[in-house]
């Protein structure tokens, strides 16, 4: 199993990323802000709603099939009970890195998605945000992901 720092440098040394559960309404959901970051830094960054045309001022989509050209990896941003169905999509799309977005709380972690991705030869990180590690993170982040290792938010292997 691949350390977290690992998995998480794999994961943001893709350019094309996808983030699932990006809001018409940016300031009540976590992944808005993983969507402006990724974005802010040079990532090539595409919002997945399945009911919205627009978030952030750009283009949405319904699925991540809809994505022109695909994407390396996918930021999920959803309820739980919805990321099996991503991961899923993930598997038959060839994506093979997915980051189930996790603060404090349950995410948008699902223990059996992330068992069905690593059966699938997807690299799942089940926790933790990649706001917590660089060339995206801020110091409150990282604070945060120390904090977040302590009670396992944030795996420490993956």
């Amino acid at each position: 199993m691949p350390t977290i720092n690992d998995a998480a440098a794999d994961f943001l040394g893709s350019r094309r990323i996808a983030v699932t559960g990006v809001s018409r309404d940016p300031a009540s959901h976590g992944s808005n802000i993983v969507y402006q970051r990724l974005r802010e830094r040079g990532y090539e960054v595409f919002a997945v709603n399945p009911n919205a045309t627009e978030v952030e001022g750009d283009v949405s989509f319904p699925d991540l099939a809809s994505i022109p050209g695909g994407v390396d990896a996918v930021v999920i941003g959803t309820r739980p009970e919805i990321a099996m169905e991503t991961v899923r999509e993930c598997a038959d799309l060839g994506i093979k890195r997915v980051w189930m977005h996790r603060g404090f709380g349950g995410g948008s972690v699902s223990q059996s998605a992330t068992a069905y991705g690593r059966e699938s030869g997807l690299v799942v990180i089940d926790g933790g945000c990649p706001l917590m590690f660089d060339p995206t993170a801020d110091t409150g982040h990282k604070v945060m992901k120390w904090m977040l290792q302590l009670t396992g938010n944030v795996p420490r292997n993956v």
